[in-house]
């Protein structure tokens, strides 16, 4: 069940017997995917455009109706997303666009929610999070093919090659000076 695709419905199979009761029927499957979680408009159209008893000019009214109520915007979707995303795991740019790109939503907000989640949580403060984690978890790297993983695992995390390289090479210093000092 979990990760099946959804294969888009052949329009010519659609059977839309009463166009009340399916309007219905679309509302009511709208509010319930909202509930479970927020979705970009684009999301939700195609998960209502799955069901042979409804069609677009349905969908098209019962998103046009929730926009009125407030339960569809997709401009705040995507602000919420994107902070959110950088809240659950400290992650890159790229990264996050990554993700973004795959919740239907328009290119030009996806890339002023990021920049707007980034100036909430700059990108430095993200990836000294996730150094100080890898570290906690992997110590600090002692040989070059560790120092090769640390890279490979930030670049993973979308982070960019030069501030990887900056931070990592701020953290040896660290390490090496207080090193010193203890000594």
């Amino acid at each position: 069940m979990w990760g099946r695709r959804r294969q888009p419905v052949d329009e010519e199979k659609r059977v839309v017997k009463d166009a009340e009761r399916s309007r219905e029927r679309t509302m009511n499957r709208a509010v319930k995917l909202l509930a479970a979680k927020p979705r970009s408009i684009g999301e939700l159209r195609q998960r209502l455009l799955e069901k042979l008893w409804t069609n677009e000019e349905i969908v098209d009214a019962v998103i046009e109706k929730l926009k009125e109520y407030k339960y569809l915007d997709d401009e705040q979707f995507a602000r919420d997303v994107a902070v959110s995303k950088l809240q659950q795991k400290p992650q890159g740019k790229r990264r996050l666009q990554q993700t973004m790109s795959r919740k239907k939503l328009d290119k030009e907000l996806v890339d002023t929610a990021i920049a707007e989640a980034f100036e909430k949580l700059p990108e430095a403060d993200l990836i000294d999070l996730a150094i100080e984690k890898r570290l906690r978890l992997k110590g600090l790297p002692s040989t070059l093919e560790d120092t090769k993983k640390f890279y490979d695992h930030l670049l993973r995390q979308g982070f960019s090659f030069d501030l990887i390289r900056e931070k990592i090479s701020s953290v040896s210093k660290g390490h090496l000076d207080k090193d010193i000092s203890d000594g």
